[in-house]
């Protein structure tokens, strides 16, 4: 893997990104996270965040250091990546209906209200972002995007761990970043 490219895991929330975390660790890329926010029964095996990445909108020093390795950035926050820097994406889709789900689900875990916006609506916030994001990705010569599903990393995961490799340009060891996909904890599903 290139030495001057971060490696970004993106998506909607509860889409995949942290699964993907995992399979690019035990890939042996070097994962920045800050450890804080522990797991729960909502992510058995941890977040792989960084808190200060939350703030990517008005400070993106937590990335002055990040090529080379890889790091989870909410699809929200994509935008503000810094512009002097080559990225190499991996975004998360999974289906809206199990996302919903996941989401409503965490939220009945912590205690909060999960009423509010309807998933009807929220779908189609989804959709929108979504959409707009793509645009904006095709139009940024600094960033590559390969768009990983999340259904097809955990029913076919060969064949997307082989596109992974290819992407990132060097054949990790397959068998070991596939040893990390837990069919047991793909709990939402449509």
């Amino acid at each position: 893997m290139d030495k001057n490219i971060t490696v970004v895991v993106s998506g909607l929330p509860r889409s995949g990104t942290s699964v993907m975390m995992q399979i690019l660790e035990a890939a042996g890329i070097e994962i920045l996270t800050d450890r804080i926010r522990l797991s729960d029964d909502d992510n058995l095996k941890g977040y792989y965040e960084v808190e200060a990445v939350k703030k990517l909108y008005k400070d993106q020093s937590c990335l002055k250091n990040a090529q080379g390795k890889a790091v989870k950035v909410i699809s929200e926050l994509l935008k503000y990546l810094p512009t002097d820097q080559k990225y190499k994406i991996i975004f998360m889709n999974r289906n809206l209906n199990e996302v919903l789900a996941s989401q409503k689900q965490m939220l009945i875990r912590k205690g909060k209200p999960t009423g509010g916006i309807s998933d009807e609506r929220l779908s189609e916030l989804y959709l929108k972002h979504l959409s707009q994001l793509k645009n904006w990705l095709e139009k940024k010569s600094w960033i590559e995007t390969l768009y990983v599903s999340h259904n097809e990393l955990v029913n076919n995961p060969g064949k997307v761990i082989s596109e992974i490799n290819q992407f990132l340009g060097r054949t990790f060891d397959e068998k070991q970043m596939i040893s990390v996909i837990d069919k047991k904890l793909y709990r939402q599903r449509y």
